[in-house]
């Protein structure tokens, strides 16, 4: 069966894939609790909830998103009807991360297959009861010289980076995705690359800020904080801090009650080296909740850190963790001065009832998207784009720009022969004044 243009077999391949993943459900849950705790409800509403509702809404829409495009022809061109094809590019590399090891690695292979391409599969090393069940349900799926999948670490990697693709589709880190972006120009090969950055989550005076907290713990503390889209840092207006720090402690108890190590909604740091990583980041003195810590289970609290340093250790990179540093500022240049010194974010948070504030932020920082009075939740709707803008990646998907994403954009003109205007061709002898007229009217 050829896969690249038959919509009946690329369709009937993705509702096996979408069955076998209902069969497996309690599996990969199961999995992603034994990789880092997550627990059940996030497993289900973030991973598995999350690719099922895509590969339905993919199946659903699949011929509409394949079938070519009419567009309006060019005068020049009379008489010819204009299409655009969808070509998928052919060999696909998709490299998934760990935080999300079963979401981030079916959507974009969902995609792959709806738009016609080979898959190779490359999911996280880090997460290997995630990765394993993957294996499975792809070798239960697919033919595989359709998709395959390749299990191992930073050398295989390194090994599939080197040879050539015709698109590949990266998700994880700024340092990652550069080496990706390197491999990728050896060939000239486009890739898509879904990274992070520093997401800054704007607080103004006129915002509800009980609201708020109760909508940044959840944002920030999903998935313990190991999401690209989490807001990384507060920046308050300073005459709201104390009351909003204190509404962020009765929202984490909430959440998580007074030993979160022990709540069953809290999940782990994915290994020892990550561990380490955040733990440096905790300095005691200015820790105001939080940041107890247990090395044997990779445990970290959420943590609320009084940060008045910029260029603090926690204030360098993206934080990829449950520590969350609260800074404060009096003007608009403050605002300026904390956000500019980053690399343009994947995301930003903004909660305020002003309107023409709102704007001003929207208007005046470049981001990859973000949610006025929320966090996060802009990733849930298939009908916006999701992706980066310079360090915070390259490319967007979701929906229908999934789709897109791994399909080459085929221009086709197709000319009638009833008709042949003399003008266009040589010799062009008394025809510049002639053309010069038409090409006013184009």
């Amino acid at each position: 069966m050829n896969f690249k243009t038959d919509l009946n077999f690329r369709k009937e391949t993705l509702i096996k894939l979408l069955n076998n993943i209902i069969i497996h459900e309690d599996d990969i849950i199961k999995a992603l609790y034994d990789d880092f705790k997550k627990p059940a409800f996030e497993a289900v509403l973030t991973e598995t909830n999350y690719v099922i509702s895509d590969l339905k809404d993919t199946i659903k829409n699949l011929n509409k998103w394949a079938k070519p495009k009419r567009v309006l022809p060019s005068l020049l061109n009379f008489p010819s009807t204009d299409y655009i094809y969808k070509d998928p590019y052919g060999k696909v590399l998709i490299i998934a991360p760990w935080n999300y090891p079963f979401q981030l690695a079916l959507c974009p292979l969902v995609a792959a297959v709806a738009a016609g391409n080979q898959v190779v599969l490359k999911p996280s090393e880090l997460t290997s009861n995630t990765s394993a069940i993957i294996a499975k349900i792809i070798a239960k799926t697919f033919h595989v010289n359709h998709v395959e999948v390749i299990q191992g670490g930073v050398d295989v990697s390194e090994n599939l980076l080197s040879q050539r693709w015709d698109y590949i589709f990266f998700t994880g880190s700024v340092s990652v995705g550069k080496i990706v972006a390197k491999a990728a120009a050896e060939h000239l090969t486009p890739v898509t690359l879904e990274l992070g950055g520093k997401n800054p989550c704007i607080i103004d005076e006129t915002a509800n800020l009980k609201l708020a907290a109760k909508r940044i713990v959840w944002g920030k503390f999903v998935n313990a904080g190991q999401t690209c889209i989490a807001p990384d840092y507060i920046l308050i207006q300073k005459d709201m801090k104390n009351k909003f720090i204190d509404y962020l402690k009765e929202e984490i108890i909430t959440a998580y009650g007074n030993e979160p190590e022990k709540s069953p909604d809290f999940a782990r740091i994915v290994n020892a080296k990550n561990w380490n990583r955040l733990t440096e980041m905790i300095d005691n003195d200015k820790v105001i909740f939080g940041g107890q810590s247990n090395e044997s289970s990779c445990y970290i609290a959420p943590t609320l850190i009084n940060e008045y340093d910029i260029d603090s250790l926690v204030m360098k990179d993206e934080i990829f963790g449950p520590l969350l540093p609260i800074l404060e500022y009096s003007s608009a240049a403050d605002i300026y001065t904390v956000v500019s010194k980053y690399e343009k974010p994947l995301s930003l948070y903004l909660f305020t009832e002003n309107k023409i504030f709102a704007e001003k932020i929207i208007q005046n920082y470049s981001f990859g998207g973000g949610c006025v009075n929320d966090t996060i939740i802009h990733f849930l709707n298939k009908r916006l784009p999701f992706g980066g803008v310079g360090h915070s990646g390259i490319g967007a998907y979701h929906g229908v720009s999934s789709f897109d994403v791994f399909s080459h954009k085929k221009a086709i003109v197709k000319k009638a022969n009833w008709l042949d205007l003399p003008v266009r061709y040589a010799p062009y002898k008394d025809k510049l004044d002639t053309v010069k007229k038409l090409l006013k009217w184009i």
